[in-house]
């Protein structure tokens, strides 16, 4: 069967780089070909950092940062291509998630909003290859959340004749609910994922992240201070439901910890254990008392410590990384917008409603000819 190749572009809630795919999407399952991880300038990351809560010339910024991450965007995938000596003629288009900005969930009757840069047209230029892009806004005008949007291909690719849970641990984590019968996909944001444990250890030691949660590990969790971050409201929120950096972020940890004088690693170390409990909670809630396999992917499925203590909350239950199904952990959000832009071109639905709330599956993005 010949090849149909496509692009997969991710620039997660934590801005810590560009991940890219290069996937082959001719089979039933898709055939992750090459990948790259390629950084994103300081400059951009300290733009989207700010640019997550309201401040000063806003529209200027974000024009400007529209463009600086597209011409990045092209890059890496030229590189991609470059690493995988392949022209750019045999990609039938790149799926580009782009970099949130911001993201508001609908409220009730008040319709929501959400906000994805890296200008499209931009990288069609540069790069010569289609483009599909803004896939969030369609399910938006539909009433959805538009977010997540993963657990339509965790549907596709991961579903079994057994109950199974694909935990995405990227800034925010969340949770695809994979039943052993024909029942309802159900997925939703769980609360922050490594955004919190990132802010902090930036914050006292410079750093982006706790590798392997070394710092976690060396302190103890604070149970006063979680128990005052588990009244957090979205937490008690029906599903669906999806949240951003406008939630969970430095500021709003800062006033959690006025009044309390802790170690700062006693402080990541009870970030780690809020990450932990709020996804052990949901697993044990939309199972019901059934022991679900749980696949974890995103870049938390790094973080021994972190996988560790959810393992420990769910007992008698096999939790691995999505490498023990045959797809790397690193890669399955950016092998999801490759395969939402073949759901695109295809004009096949990319969301599932029963995740996002919206009134139905929608086909999803803008198409940018190249």
């Amino acid at each position: 069967m010949d090849q149909e190749l496509y692009i997969g572009l991710m620039s997660g809630t934590s801005a810590d780089g560009i991940d890219a795919a290069l996937v082959d999407l001719s089979g039933q399952q898709p055939k992750l070909l090459t990948t790259l991880e390629h950084p994103l300038p300081e400059h951009a990351r300290t733009l989207v950092s700010q640019l997550a809560l309201s401040g000063d010339n806003e529209i200027e910024k974000v024009a400007v940062l529209d463009i600086s991450l597209a011409e990045s965007f092209a890059d890496a995938c030229l590189r991609l291509l470059e690493q995988a000596n392949t022209p750019p003629s045999q990609i039938r288009a790149i799926g580009s998630h782009g970099q949130t900005i911001r993201h508001q969930p609908p409220i009730k009757t008040q319709r929501g909003y959400t906000l994805q840069i890296g200008d499209p047209s931009t990288l069609a230029e540069i790069t010569g290859i289609d483009v599909v892009a803004d896939f969030r806004r369609r399910d938006m005008a539909a009433g959805g959340h538009g977010a997540p949007l993963a657990p339509a291909f965790h549907h596709a690719i991961f579903s079994a004749s057994k109950p199974r849970a694909i935990i995405n641990i990227g800034g925010m984590a969340n949770i695809t609910v994979l039943h052993d019968t024909k029942e309802q996909v159900i997925g939703f944001d769980t609360g922050a994922g490594n955004i919190l444990m990132d802010s902090w250890i930036q914050h006292c030691k410079g750093l982006h992240y706790d590798k392997d949660g070394q710092w976690a590990a060396s302190g103890q969790a604070n149970p006063s201070l979680l128990s005052k971050l588990l009244q957090h409201p979205f937490l008690k929120e029906p599903a669906p439901k999806s949240t951003g950096r406008e939630s969970f972020n430095l500021p709003w940890l800062l006033t959690q910890l006025e009044g309390l004088e802790l170690k700062p690693q006693d402080i990541q170390a009870t970030l780690l254990e809020f990450t932990s409990t709020t996804i052990s909670d949901q697993i044990t809630l939309q199972f019901n008392g059934d022991r679900p396999e749980v696949y974890i992917c995103g870049g938390g499925a790094h973080n021994a410590v972190l996988v560790n203590s959810i393992a420990a909350k769910q007992l008698n239950t096999k939790v691995a990384t999505t490498a023990a199904l045959g797809v790397s952990p690193d890669w399955v959000e950016a092998m999801t917008f490759a395969w939402l832009a073949q759901q695109t071109l295809k004009r096949k639905h990319g969301n599932l409603s029963s995740v996002t709330g919206a009134s139905g599956e929608r086909i999803l993005g803008g198409i940018y000819p190249a």
